[in-house]
């Protein structure tokens, strides 16, 4: 499968599942880019998960665990921190 292909299939597979992923605990947002594994980008096309923090699987409540992969497509998590617009949380806090 070329990177168009599998950008395509990964982008239907995320808009499927993108409200489960949404409403798990953590979660910020959903995306499809490249695959990242010590920092380095891999030329695999994945799912991305944003959340505030990283955490163990073992600290997480099994219905907000995060899939390796979903529909035969790689699931990336990425740690982007607290989220601010115009310096609000948007979280809800100010």
């Amino acid at each position: 499968m070329n990177r168009a292909e599998a950008t395509a299939r990964a982008l239907r597979v995320k808009e499927s599942h993108e409200a489960e992923l949404l409403s798990k605990a953590n979660v910020l947002g959903v995306g499809v880019g490249f695959r990242h594994r010590a920092g380095k980008r891999l030329e695999e096309i994945s799912i991305i998960v944003m959340v505030r923090h990283k955490r163990p699987t073992a600290e997480l409540a099994p219905a907000d665990r995060i899939p390796a992969e979903i529909d035969g497509v790689s699931v990336d998590v990425h740690e982007v921190g607290e989220v601010k617009a115009g310096g609000r949380d948007l979280a809800g806090s100010a």
